[in-house]
């Protein structure tokens, strides 16, 4: 049995390999299940028994991504506090608002291929928000219990998860209007636009103004490093 679980998750892996390099060279849309099971040297009819879609296959290899940022590793791995909550944030912010200055565009076309999904099926944002919400979700609602305990949130009667979400969702929506050659808006610099977001996801998700100045001057001081939140999404 436990020699069938190891083929079995290699063969998984060989497949997400595969589909890396194909969607390396050939971007999301030319990319097909065929050629990744062409790639892996498998039939598409075993492909399918890993992964049901390109959309599933996709998702996976974003997640791993994410999960391999040694700088999200090491917020997922603290404390949950108040100063984990707001670097949470903070580190969502860097991530969508930085998008249009990326010197590959692969996360810009990581954000379309999102809302191009939510215009369509839904398939790909579902699996990708399922995982996000794996990864990320424990420790947002965590930290936001005890900023609670400790004076520096009010509670909110609302799902602590749809807090998390309703921030997702602004970023997202904020940086999708970089993304054109000529911004849809003027937010001014992108520095100032980080510090706005901060303050007003911080703020919507119950933190007061003493906790925020406290914590957001602290990691957003010059020298204070980069916390990388994944997932185009």
């Amino acid at each position: 049995m436990s020699s069938l679980r190891m083929t079995s998750d290699l063969r998984r892996q060989l497949i997400l390999g595969a589909a890396k390099r194909c969607f390396a060279r050939h971007g999301y849309t030319g990319t097909t299940t065929k050629s990744v099971a062409a790639a892996a040297a498998i039939s598409e009819a075993l492909l399918f028994k890993h992964f049901p879609s390109k959309a599933a296959l996709y998702a996976e290899i974003l997640s791993e991504e994410c999960e391999a940022d040694p700088a999200l590793t090491d917020l997922l791995e603290r404390e949950p506090s108040t100063a984990t909550l707001v670097e949470l944030i903070r580190g969502m912010v860097e991530h969508f608002v930085q998008i249009a200055d990326g010197p590959d565009q692969e996360e810009a076309q990581r954000l379309r291929l999102m809302v191009t999904s939510h215009l369509d099926d839904g398939e790909f944002a579902r699996l990708l928000y399922a995982k996000i919400e794996k990864l990320i979700g424990a420790v947002f609602v965590a930290s936001l219990e005890r900023a609670v305990a400790a004076g520096d949130a009010t509670p909110r009667a609302s799902d602590p998860l749809n807090l998390f979400w309703f921030a997702h969702h602004a970023v997202m929506t904020a940086a999708l209007t970089r993304l054109p050659a000529t911004p849809c808006l003027s937010y001014g610099t992108t520095n100032d636009l980080e510090r706005q977001l901060c303050e007003f996801l911080l703020r919507g998700i119950g933190l007061n103004d003493a906790a925020i100045a406290s914590h957001l001057d602290r990691v957003l001081a010059p020298g204070a490093g980069n916390t990388a939140i994944a997932e185009s999404a």
